[in-house]
């Protein structure tokens, strides 16, 4: 792959940022009644504006040149079920666990956690029943978690 596209992009924003933070910086300022300085500065704001288009453009074009690999994404969530600890670990508080995080630490850290793992350490809690079967439903794949709320909240 090659990212030639979003790399244009950046150096097109470094320009337009560069040039925009010395309009904010200079403008407001006028250093004499007769300041001749800031019609040149003026002027630049057309290249500022210029170069954040062509960077925006080359953004668009950028992603319409790439495609998500669905086949590959699945696989790598297969291997990681430790991504059901949040999950877990939001019904373990539900049900009053004062220690929910450490039993999720401990279930999680350093260690390979796999579906049966997961549904293993389940299936021993001592938690309502629905919570229980709700949370052995669920794989990595169909867990999103606050996603969906957070995104809203952009």
């Amino acid at each position: 792959i090659n990212p030639i596209q979003f790399e244009n992009a950046e150096g097109n924003l470094g320009v337009a940022n560069s040039l925009l933070n010395h309009l904010a910086a200079k403008l407001p300022i006028s250093r004499m009644q007769r300041d001749l300085t800031d019609s040149t500065t003026m002027r630049n704001q057309g290249v500022a504006l210029g170069h954040s288009t062509l960077a925006l453009k080359n953004i668009l074009n950028g992603l319409g040149r790439i495609s998500v690999n669905r086949s590959h994404l699945s696989a790598e969530l297969d291997k990681h079920w430790e991504v059901l600890a949040e999950a877990v670990q939001t019904i373990l508080r539900k049900a009053g666990k004062q220690d929910a995080y450490e039993e999720m630490k401990r279930l999680t850290q350093g260690q390979q956690v796999d579906a049966d793992s997961i549904k293993q350490f389940v299936s021993q809690l001592t938690i309502d029943e629905n919570d229980k079967q709700t949370l052995l439903k669920l794989t990595p794949a169909d867990y999103t978690g606050l996603a969906p709320k957070l995104v809203e909240m952009i």
